[in-house]
């Protein structure tokens, strides 16, 4: 499935920017999945600097290894993104070191699944579920984002949110809310940017359905829902971030439940939804990846 942008968010040609070649590019995440692809993929346009954070100390030490030497200048720190403390403590050391971050990739997550809500525990699954993954992206943009501001050049801050952000779906409630509330954050921003007349800062939100990471292992395709590779999804959010674009939302039937919404009664979108695109039943036998904390 190919980038769904509106035609409304068309960047302007002068916002365009062709690679991040000379430019710092810091990606949350950064040891395995999604989020070493895109580090790999700032490596491969010759980025200044590539910055990796990860909670995962031993895959980020190896991620750190196999990566050094391609050209680029790579770094790493681990940091509990779910840590307002440890996220501005190394956001300082990131910016007295390596100086402003061009491209901020808030790519760190982890999902829980497969209960209902009334079964989950509110420590281990709803705290840490909206730590890791609403709060943590604003504490990492905040920290950076004045530096990005006072930059001369072009920046980019892409967020990565979820297609669970406009689809409510059984046995991820609080999933979908953390993801829910990134998308009003995340276009928020890009719009404050906007008005404030800071057209050098691009905010794009990114919202795959289930990408196969193993984050979502046990998750189930659905008709018009298919598990998305994460080579795909990486190469569709970045050149849309390149462009300056506000939106990804893959496969385009994602957004076939928003229209619905605006034009049938909230029974009949339930049916089409759990019946017909497939959704409703996805999450009963995930079991996602051991170490779910990025």
């Amino acid at each position: 499935m190919r980038l769904f942008l509106s035609g409304w968010d068309r960047p302007e040609k002068r916002n365009l920017v062709k690679s991040v070649q000379g430019k710092t590019v810091l990606v949350t995440g950064a040891a395995m999945g999604m989020g070493r692809l895109f580090a790999e993929r700032a490596i491969a346009e010759k980025a200044k600097a590539v910055i990796l954070w990860d909670l995962n100390e031993d895959a980020l030490q190896r991620t750190l290894e196999e990566l050094s030497g391609r050209g680029s200048q790579v770094s790493a720190y681990v940091v509990d993104v779910g840590d307002l403390d440890a996220v501005n403590a190394s956001a300082a050391a990131v910016l007295e070191q390596a100086g402003a971050v061009h491209v901020l990739v808030n790519n760190a997550g982890i999902v829980r699944g497969n209960k209902y809500f009334w079964e989950s525990d509110s420590a281990r699954d709803t705290r840490l579920t909206v730590e890791v993954n609403t709060l943590a992206p604003m504490y990492v943009a905040r920290a950076f984002l004045p530096a990005m501001i006072a930059a001369s050049g072009d920046c980019r801050l892409l967020n990565l949110a979820s297609a669970a952000g406009f689809t409510a779906n059984p046995r991820m409630a609080v999933y979908a809310a953390s993801k829910w509330a990134v998308i009003g954050w995340s276009d928020s921003v890009r719009l404050e940017l906007k008005q404030a007349g800071l057209d050098h800062v691009k905010v794009t939100t990114v919202c795959p359905y289930y990408v196969n990471t193993g984050m979502f292992d046990g998750a189930k395709s659905a008709p018009l829902l298919p598990i998305l590779d994460p080579a795909n999804v990486v190469d569709e959010a970045w050149r849309a971030m390149c462009a300056g674009g506000s939106f990804v939302v893959l496969p385009r039937t994602v957004m076939l439940s928003e229209v619905l919404k605006g034009l049938v009664p909230i029974g009949v979108r339930d049916f089409i939804a759990d019946n017909i695109i497939g959704v409703y039943h996805t999450m009963e036998d995930f079991t996602g990846r051991v170490d779910q904390k990025a």
